[in-house]
């Protein structure tokens, strides 16, 4: 299936979602890979990782890359060769990316009930606000702080920041689309705003740094 959302935030940042159909044949086919590449989906045991691993060279394909113009830092953190940012992410049957002027990070989660059962291993402080929802709010909230802490995470990149006790969330809703994340970690003090759309059963959450 070709690219099924595109979401244009400002002038200079665009976020891309691919809905995999394909097999990995099919991807495999379409998508031309560079040794390091090759390397790491041959290392992948899972056939989804591996199509999500694809898709988004799919997406990159889209706006004129390939994957021969991307490159990963020592921990791990997706880089473009012309300088622009990039942040990935997969998740069953989506993928996505975005590209921007901007520092950014971007994440994409499946809204489960599982979600409920590990709150406590990445919020505290975003329980205040999270009291007397119903159960399919609950988790709305909770997929929306988890994608924006696995974003800002994303940004900053950095060996020791907690999701539960160095970044947090002010009080927010779904209806809005925005957040506000606050990075607490040693003398560092950083604000993030985060953006979120919803796509079938999926949370799309995305965060830059002021």
């Amino acid at each position: 299936m070709p690219l099924c959302k595109k979401i244009l935030h400002d002038p200079k940042t665009e976020i891309l979602v691919w809905k995999i159909t394909e097999t990995l044949a099919q991807l495999s086919f379409d998508v031309p890979l560079n040794e390091y590449s090759k390397a790491r989906l041959l290392g992948m045991k899972s056939v989804t990782h591996q199509c999500g691993f694809l898709s988004v060279r799919k997406l990159l394909q889209e706006k004129g890359y390939t994957d021969f113009d991307l490159y990963y830092d020592e921990f791990g953190k997706p880089h473009l060769k012309d300088g622009r940012h990039i942040s990935i992410s997969h998740s069953h049957q989506f993928s996505t990316i975005i590209l921007s002027d901007q520092n950014c990070g971007i994440d994409l989660e499946m809204q489960r009930q599982k979600i409920i059962k590990i709150a406590h291993k990445f919020s505290e402080h975003e329980f205040d606000f999270l009291k007397d929802l119903n159960e399919n709010n609950y988790i709305r909230l909770l997929t929306v702080i988890w994608g924006a802490k696995e974003a800002v995470f994303k940004i900053r990149n950095e060996v020791g920041i907690s999701f539960k006790d160095h970044i947090h969330l002010a009080p927010f809703s779904i209806d809005r689309k925005e957040a506000l994340a606050l990075l607490k970690f040693g003398s560092i003090q950083l604000e993030y705003p985060i953006f979120f759309e919803e796509i079938e059963n999926f949370t799309l959450v995305y965060a830059f740094q002021k």
